[in-house]
């Protein structure tokens, strides 16, 4: 590959526009946690429907993890500025990884649903919200930092929601409940 062409945050910069591409479920995510509060917890068994919801306790976790590949292959070269795979650290490690050490991302939590299981998991696990937002994906699998200007089209092509901006700062997640 060129190196010219790797997307590794080096081009991210006050004012550039966090995206979210949605998650199908748990992910990578928390699953010794997941299960400590759904079994334990919650005392429900694989085959117990989620309260909720019509899906078992084992088709949740069993979720096959979404591919971005296909979306993300779709976008032309230097639009994205940096990509963030939401894994085991939730939006608070991962994000980090990628921002240039004067800027923060500040993350509006309030600009997606919050898929039904983690919000079962929050609750029922009696788990703080900055927390969740450490351990879990909270129903963003994926990040990409573009620039304002190329916001809507991204949003658009990447069937992505504006979850945050990035301003000044020490490259750390900022929430804002």
């Amino acid at each position: 590959m060129d190196r010219g062409s790797i997307i590794d945050g080096r081009k991210i910069h006050s004012g550039d526009v966090v995206l979210g591409l949605k998650s199908n479920g748990l992910h990578t995510n928390g699953y010794s946690l997941a299960r400590e509060i759904l079994f334990r917890k919650m005392r429900l068994k694989v085959t117990s429907r989620l309260p909720g919801s019509a899906k078992t306790v084992g088709q949740e976790l069993l979720h096959v993890h979404k591919n971005y590949q296909l979306l993300l292959g779709k976008i032309p070269s230097g639009m994205i500025k940096g990509l963030a795979h939401i894994t085991g650290g939730g939006l608070v490690d991962n994000l980090p990884r990628i921002l240039p050490g004067n800027c923060d991302a500040v993350i509006e939590t309030k600009n997606w649903r919050v898929p039904r299981i983690f919000q079962l998991l929050e609750k029922n696990g009696k788990i703080d919200p900055q927390e969740m937002y450490q351990v879990f994906n909270m129903g963003i699998g994926m990040v990409a930092v573009v620039s304002e200007r190329d916001a809507e089209r991204a949003m658009l092509m990447l069937k992505a929601k504006r979850i945050g901006q990035i301003v000044s700062g020490n490259a750390r997640v900022r929430l804002k409940f």
